[in-house]
């Protein structure tokens, strides 16, 4: 088997607008496929990296009611040195905290959407200490 790598990941959330919002003002995502899916799920997206957004009290957002205990611990995208101190200048801005960890081989920031969902930056390029 030949995978190309994540098309997408798929979350639910209490109000898709706002979500999709939150993901376009904040981290630059654009909205896509909106002349196919103008309802459920809005898709959204940067590059090679998707997100599909459901309603939280939809079981569309599920393949079957048993995995609905599994649950996702954190997103992460990768960025190189300078966009990784531009996202923490850019996330200070929109007023929302971040935690900083130092994971020896990579430094990351953590913080989350307007839903709750964690979400990671992460750059392996370690010449600085931000």
């Amino acid at each position: 088997m030949q995978l190309e790598g994540i098309d997408h990941v798929a979350l639910g959330v209490r109000d898709m607008e706002r979500s999709a919002k939150w993901y376009i003002e904040v981290l630059g995502f654009e909205r896509l496929y909106e002349d196919v899916w103008n309802r459920v799920p809005i898709f959204i997206g940067k590059k090679n990296t998707g997100i599909a957004l459901f309603p939280a009290d939809s079981d569309a957002r599920l393949p079957s009611s048993r995995h609905r205990d599994i649950r996702m611990l954190h997103l992460a995208f990768r960025a190189n040195r300078e966009n990784f101190v531009a996202a923490q200048r850019e996330l200070e801005k929109h007023g929302i905290k971040f935690e900083f960890q130092d994971h020896e081989i990579s430094h990351s920031i953590y913080f989350s959407d307007p839903d709750g969902h964690i979400l990671e930056i992460t750059t392996y390029e370690l010449d600085e200490q931000t």
